[in-house]
């Protein structure tokens, strides 16, 4: 807990950081989901920052989005452009291997023609052929960092959401109509949550009170609540 958002960003860069150079430093290299929305800026600037930039063996990092929205990687609504702008500026971010990049092909599909379904599938058998280690059937992922919406979702992944009775690892999901923004979506499937090795909320502002009562309430319903996903107990 801090006392506003950009305390909130420099702890969550901070764990980011330690956690992705433990994982590096106990496997070899580090595979992680970044997320989107308002806190991604302010933690990707902490990241560049000397102190935690050299703290990460950025070379044997590889980077994963748990979503993004059905729109070219440049859009100002794609999850991907904080980071191409922040943390990859040539200028005074990070250097991460191309290789290491793993994006929803979000543009590709669009300029081919190409739906969001094939985009989802497509990340999937990116995912497949990394060779992660397995958990349940699931991929696991050394961290994964997720914000939490005023619905009680994360990733891209709503109220009573399709994705709980789906076994693909990675999804199309229709255009939300009850929050914005009203636009397609991909997302990892949830019970990826349940098997990374660690998973990171960030979660800012008076308006996020209510919704994480509940979330930290007694009643235990993800599909209700999918931010319960991230609930680590004990």
């Amino acid at each position: 807990v801090a006392a506003d958002a950009e305390g909130v960003a420099r702890i969550a860069a901070e764990r980011i950081a330690a956690s992705l150079a433990a994982a590096v430093a106990a496997r070899g290299r580090a595979d992680w989901a970044t997320t989107g929305g308002s806190a991604a800026p302010a933690i990707y600037r902490h990241l560049t920052d000397g102190p935690l930039r050299d703290a990460v063996p950025w070379n044997d990092v590889h980077t994963w989005w748990g979503d993004d929205r059905f729109v070219p990687r440049d859009h100002p609504l794609s999850n991907v452009k904080p980071f191409d702008d922040i943390l990859l500026d040539p200028d005074h971010g990070v250097t991460i291997p191309i290789g290491n990049l793993h994006p929803f092909r979000t543009g590709e599909s669009i300029g081919a023609g190409w739906d969001a379904a094939w985009t989802a599938n497509a990340l999937g058998n990116e995912l497949a052929a990394a060779g992660l280690p397995l958990g349940d059937g699931w991929p696991v992922l050394d961290l994964v960092v997720v914000g939490i919406g005023g619905d009680g979702h994360l990733l891209s992944v709503f109220p009573d959401s399709a994705a709980f009775d789906s076994a693909a690892w990675a999804l199309a999901i229709p255009a939300p109509t009850h929050i914005e923004p009203h636009v397609e979506r991909v997302t990892l499937n949830p019970a990826l949550l349940g098997v990374a090795r660690e998973v990171l909320a960030v979660v800012a502002g008076a308006g996020k009170a209510a919704i994480l009562a509940d979330v930290f309430g007694t009643e235990i319903d993800p599909r209700r609540l999918p931010a319960q996903l991230a609930r680590r107990e004990g």
